[in-house]
């Protein structure tokens, strides 16, 4: 009994083949942090043939939920492998935690909220004694492969790694909390501030403020610590409408788009 496949795989028609054809496979950082974790763990001979299988669209397809991920991967025999992917994900009391830590600083709520991962995300969650990135992933194929993970195992972790490059989400999602739970709550969530305004005063009743009616409530030259308005946002359109119920390789169209909008008007000033 043959314990690998020696014959060529069965092309797919519409499979789920990675961009990059040569070198490394993830751009953003926290997909690179994902690939260095498999690249630590597994089978230097087997990513490699995963690697050319993610290349090729041998993964038909691969269904993302809290601490699991299910693949289908295409390989010589006619029937597809079933892959599976498990890591622990974060319980609810958990997440409430890293949702109000993470409302509470500007810098990462303002980054999640405009769908972007800010790199500081990590020491939040290792702060909490809870890494974002899994130390060690539990990989199962009904394939004849002793190996751990095998070719099938390996095309899927380089295919996940590549839809993280699009959706930095997902790499929440996997975790337990998905991306419309996530931003709801911290759009919910007060935005911190430092900044006093000077123009804010209590309202009272005109008969208690007769004698003084006319004069100024602060220092006039204090009005000058106001701080500016700041510019009115890019893609303030993209906010304020309802997101069309359209994505593109996984992504919503209104993340696509986000970027397109903001280079439109860097060029506009220029």
């Amino acid at each position: 009994m043959a314990f690998f496949e020696h014959g060529r795989p069965i092309e797919v028609d519409g499979g789920l083949a990675v961009r990059s054809k040569r070198g490394k496979i993830g751009e953003q950082w926290w997909s690179r942090r994902f690939v260095d974790v498999l690249e630590e763990v597994c089978d230097p001979g087997r990513l490699a043939r995963g690697r050319s299988y993610a290349r090729k669209g041998q993964v038909i397809d691969f269904a993302l939920a809290p601490g699991q991920v299910k693949a289908r991967v295409q390989g010589s025999r006619s029937t597809p492998y079933q892959v599976t992917v498990r890591i622990s994900h974060f319980d609810e009391a958990l997440w409430d935690s890293i949702t109000e830590q993470l409302g509470a600083r500007a810098l990462y709520r303002a980054a999640l909220l405009a769908g972007e991962m800010p790199h500081e995300i990590v020491d939040l969650f290792s702060e909490l004694g809870s890494p974002l990135f899994p130390e060690r992933l539990d990989i199962d194929c009904n394939c004849p492969d002793w190996g751990v993970p095998c070719k099938h195992g390996s095309a899927v972790l380089y295919v996940l790694a590549e839809a993280f490059d699009d959706d930095p989400f997902l790499v929440l999602a996997w975790r337990g909390r998905g991306r419309d739970e996530l931003l709801d709550a911290l759009r919910g969530t007060p935005e911190p501030s430092d900044v006093i305004d000077p123009l804010a005063v209590e309202d009272e009743p005109l008969d208690a403020r007769l004698a003084d009616f006319w004069s100024p409530a602060i220092s006039l030259g204090r009005l000058r610590e106001r701080p500016a308005r700041g510019m009115t946002p890019p893609e303030l359109l993209l906010r304020a409408l309802d997101a069309p119920p359209v994505k593109v390789r996984h992504v919503p169209l209104t993340d696509v788009l986000r970027p397109h909008y903001r280079d439109l008007a860097v060029s506009g000033e220029e």
